[in-house]
Order: structure tokens, then sequence, then C-alpha cells
């Protein structure tokens, strides 16, 4: 029988932390030492197989460092990092096996899946509108989430637009929709987990692409999956489509 996974769980006193620790042991894991603010990463490093970041965006960059100098693997859920931060990450995860996602649902990484395939269907960006909506808890404070952030960058990617395409809310005398514009709505309320559209109109016809969570453990199940496929993994940047084999 194969040892279980060792977890070194950064984060873990949060909604995410705890929702790993509770479903590590039917997922063939253990964590291996919990970390959460103002304790010390560093003195739990050797203990785990493969860090999981469910932390503070701002405490990201400082962790993929200390990954990269004792060569762990690291899973990264953390959202909302600034351009700053995105950089640093980038620079020190060269040569470590990393999985960073917005979003570590199976049904997601479908969604994303079948995002991408819809935009590239429906390419005529004349012809079809696109807009993403997304609703969380009212304690949430990114926006948008890091979901819709993936979903944005498959419909950029797909329609080869640039980020001034998007247009976060409306409000006023905004005037007849420009071609190639792409909505984005951001809702927080009450207890809601995660819900995510994207919405595709055109004269006559609409198609709406939806995924609705209803607890935690969906999230906290995905990650740990994506901890044990990495830890044989080659250095690399990974998403969820790299653990399900969508790629």
């Amino acid at each position: 029988m194969s040892q279980p996974l060792r977890i070194l769980l950064n984060g873990s006193k949060g909604r995410m932390g705890r929702a790993i620790a509770s479903v590590a042991a039917s997922e063939q894991a253990v964590i291996a030492a919990s970390v959460d603010q103002g304790e010390s990463l560093e003195s739990h490093i050797a203990s785990g197989d493969v860090v999981i970041d469910f932390s503070l965006h701002s405490a990201t960059p400082e962790i993929s460092q200390l990954c990269a100098r004792h060569q762990k693997p690291l899973v990264i859920g953390t959202t909302g990092h600034t351009a700053e931060e995105k950089a640093v990450i980038h620079a020190a995860i060269k040569g470590l096996p990393v999985v960073w996602a917005g979003n570590y649902s199976v049904g997601v990484t479908l969604l994303n899946a079948l995002v991408r395939q819809a935009a590239r269907s429906l390419a005529d960006a004349g012809r079809w509108d696109v807009e993403v909506l997304e609703t969380h808890h009212r304690l949430k404070k990114d926006a948008p989430s890091g979901t819709a952030e993936d979903l944005l960058k498959i419909l950029l990617e797909e329609r080869r637009l640039a980020r001034e395409a998007l247009k976060h809310g409306r409000e006023g005398l905004v005037g007849e929709r420009p071609l190639g514009e792409i909505g984005v709505h951001a809702i927080r309320a009450g207890d809601v987990v995660g819900d995510h559209t994207v919405l595709f109109a055109a004269e006559g016809e609409r198609l709406e692409l939806t995924h609705k969570a209803s607890n935690r453990e969906i999230f906290a199940r995905g990650a740990v999956r994506a901890a044990r496929w990495l830890k044989s993994q080659p250095a690399g940047l990974y998403g969820m489509e790299d653990v399900l084999g969508l790629k």
C-alpha cells in the first residue's frame, strides 16, 4: 500500500485550509504540518511532500521563494495577486513543479474547457456578445474572482482581444454596446460559495454555461488531487487542465 501524501498546509485556519484538513484522510493524504499567519512555514518545510497555499496574496511571493530554495512542489490556491506579486512568483518558481489555478473544482475545470470551445466556435464577435457573471459570499476580498479571471483570460485569448475589451459593470448612459466588449459582473452576497456563468448572446438565441458550487469540499478535494499529481511531475507551471489530462 502506498504511503499517504504528506501536505504542508499554509493558510490552515482559513475557510479553504479547514476544508482541506477535513478531506485529507479520505483523499489518502495527511496534514504533516499546519501553518497560518504569523507562524513560520520554513520551520516545517522538511515535513511535507507538497506545499498547498491558501493564505493571502501578499504571502505567496515569499512562499514561492521558500519552496524554490527547498525544492518543494507548490500548489497555489490564493487569488487576488497584484502584477508585482505575480512577477515575483513567476521568477521564483522557475525550475519548480507548480500547480497554480484560480479554482480547483473538477467541474470548473470542465467549464473552462467548454467556454474555450464555445468561444472558438462562436468566434464572430460582431454577432455573439459575451458577459461573465460571478457570485460569491460577502467576505470575499478580491473581484473578479480567480475563477472569473481564468474565464476572462480564455475569452480574451480566443477572441484575440486586449484587457481593454473588459467592461466591469455598467452605469449611466453608456450607449450601445461596442463590438468586442466583454462584460464582467461581480456579486457579493450572503454565504454563496461560488457561482460562475458565461453568457453568449446573439440575435434570436442565447447560450449560458454555468457552474455552481454548494460547498468548499469540491475545491479542497481538487487541491489535494493536484498536489498528489504534482508530486511526480517535472518542473513546470501547470493548471487543473493538466491535472485532469484535458491538455
